[in-house]
């Protein structure tokens, strides 16, 4: 079988790709991967071939802050998800799609792999007359469907408990609809008309998982709400393994990694990390007088000297620390809130306090405190007390860890390559029987 999988251009969006990538090649399938050409290191690396993405759409996220300037002026909320929606996801769309289209032509896949905000898939989802290969949609942030409380999304709301809180709930659907989602739909449908196509049939977050021939969501059902009944094409597959590291060398200070003092990791991910003050400078205030732990901080590739302030003598900094073999050794992750560092923390058992709330971070944050794996911080920039106090919790409450622990049981109990490969092998007999 040959799978052309297609990525945003973000190591967040890409690193589920390839590890399904990783998967295929390893049964003796093809993999192709489309995505931004800074990328390309990372995508031949995994053995799969690369393929740029058009003009227009080949962008370097890190750089955001370069390409993207109104962006810092935005606060977290409605406008600045708008304002990266509308500049990341929706602006892309037509070379993305010219980009799966050449692809599809000249390489002829089986089936297509796409991060559930590659939007590029939207065109061929709503072109009726040019046939084309299946299309499956990898989540890589939280389930994005209708609630049963009424809660709008990207908020950060816990499922509701009462009327109360329902009713409430509902008004602030309304405005959420208002400020965000009718205007972000109506700017998703100016650029499908520019193509010629239709209008999305449904919103511009629900057609993530509701367009697509399957949806593959990357957790289990217990870190995620109860949506009630689910389409049939939606499916848990369990959590995805990390990348393996290409840094073969261990930092000269790992063997302190001995269970002699508790660990506590920190990590702003590899896009959101353009100011550390927002998670890692106040983390490493909090805990800095903390013999009794080892603070390791990851600066997801940027240079250690961008985090400022002294660096106390518990801490340790790496611009890269390679998760499969580090997590296993942590007792408390502190993250801004990436669903793909939170799964892998999970994976592992790692209890986890959350502090984020740009793009799907606060989302994110809720299940981690409604989830009972750890505590949720609703600050972009949490105060040093608040970190201090969050972490004693985590590790002297052992209620954490233990509700960790059982999500990662679940977790081991799916067969993730099974899971995803009954999914892709049956779309693609359904379609040549067609």
């Amino acid at each position: 079988m040959k799978i052309l999988f297609a990525a945003t251009p973000s190591t967040g969006h890409l690193n589920p790709l390839l590890a399904i990538a990783r998967m295929a090649l390893a049964r003796g399938d093809e993999a192709l991967v489309a995505t931004a050409t800074y990328l390309r290191t990372s995508v031949e690396a995994s053995g799969a071939r690369f393929r740029p993405l058009a003009p227009g759409a080949d962008i370097d996220l890190t750089r955001a802050e370069e390409i993207l300037p109104e962006r810092a002026s935005l606060p977290p909320g409605p406008e600045q998800l708008r304002y990266n929606f509308e500049r990341i996801f929706l602006d892309p769309m037509p070379r993305q799609a010219e980009t799966l289209c050449r692809i599809i032509a000249t390489d002829q896949p089986d089936i297509v792999v796409v991060d559930d905000l590659f939007f590029g898939a939207t065109a061929l989802f709503l072109d009726r007359k040019t046939p084309r290969p299946p299309i499956v949609a990898c989540s890589i942030t939280i389930m994005v469907a209708d609630r049963p409380d009424g809660a709008p999304t990207m908020i950060g709301l816990p499922p509701a408990l009462d009327e109360a809180t329902r009713t409430s709930y509902a008004a602030m659907a309304v405005e959420a609809e208002k400020v965000f989602g009718a205007p972000i739909r109506a700017y998703a449908d100016a650029k499908l008309a520019e193509m010629g196509l239709p209008p999305l049939p449904c919103g511009v977050l629900h057609s993530r998982h509701l367009m697509a021939d399957a949806f593959l969501q990357t957790t289990v059902p217990a870190f995620e709400y109860d949506f009630g009944h689910m389409p049939e094409h939606v499916r848990f597959v369990g959590a995805l393994p990390p990348p393996p590291s290409r840094d073969a060398a261990l930092p000269d200070w790992w063997e302190q990694l001995d269970g002699s003092r508790k660990v506590v990791l920190v990590t702003q991910g590899t896009v959101a990390n353009a100011d550390f003050g927002e998670l890692v400078e106040p983390t490493l205030a909090a805990l800095g007088d903390r013999e009794e732990l080892l603070v390791l901080v990851t600066t997801g590739r940027r240079p250690i000297g961008n985090v400022r302030g002294p660096v106390p003598g518990n801490a340790r900094l790496a611009e890269f620390l390679d998760f499969a073999t580090l997590l296993p050794k942590i007792d408390v992750l502190v993250t801004n809130g990436g669903y793909g560092t939170v799964q892998l923390a999970l994976r592992a058992g790692v209890p986890i306090v959350s502090a984020g709330r740009t793009e799907d971070k606060a989302e994110v944050g809720a299940r981690v405190a409604w989830s009972g794996v750890g505590l949720e911080i609703p600050s972009q920039r949490p105060e040093s007390r608040e970190l201090r106090a969050a972490v004693d919790l985590v590790l002297t409450d052992p209620s954490y860890r233990a509700r960790a622990r059982a999500i990662a049981a679940d977790m081991a109990a799916i067969d993730t390559p099974a899971a995803i490969f009954r999914v892709l092998d049956s779309l693609v007999k359904k379609s040549f029987s067609a």
